[in-house]
């Protein structure tokens, strides 16, 4: 089961991931650097760090989603989120703003390329089992909105 479908619901994934870049622009602008720094509750991540988080999982999906078009029945390599988040403190919000954006862009022209047969590509996940190359894309948008309600939240 895709774990982000319930916040994509019966939308088209690809106009989702096309708008994120700007919804997260217009938030960071409106959270300020003290917002960006404010956690939507005690222990969880700040804006900046769901920022530099969304930057990291698009390099993830663009990885993911080659393999998935180079290889038959490809296997899914899993992250470990909080151990890439240890290094967050490091980076700005503004340079992981610029990161997702370019490589989203990038991932925006690769999709564009494809012809249709290729959404239904099998592709496995080790922890979510068997799915398409089109639940790629639709994790992508469901982890989009999950992302910018929290973002929406601290501010």
């Amino acid at each position: 089961m895709n774990p982000y479908a319930s916040h994509l619901g019966d939308r088209d994934p690809l106009p989702v991931i096309a708008a994120t870049p700007q919804h997260l622009a217009a938030q960071l602008d409106r959270l300020g650097p003290d917002g960006l720094e404010r956690p939507r509750a005690p222990g969880k991540w700040n804006a900046r760090q769901i920022l530099c988080h969304l930057a990291d999982v698009e390099l993830v999906f663009a990885f993911r989603l080659r393999q998935a078009l180079a290889e038959d029945h490809h296997v899914i390599q899993p992250m470990d989120q909080d151990k890439w988040a240890a290094m967050y403190h490091a980076f700005g919000a503004r340079a992981a703003l610029e990161v997702f954006t370019t490589v989203r862009k990038w991932n925006l022209a690769l999709l564009a390329a494809l012809p249709p047969a290729v959404m239904s590509k099998p592709v496995t996940h080790p922890e979510r089992g068997p799915m398409t190359f089109r639940v790629l894309i639709e994790t992508m948008a469901g982890h989009d909105l999950n992302h910018l309600k929290q973002i929406e939240a601290i501010a």
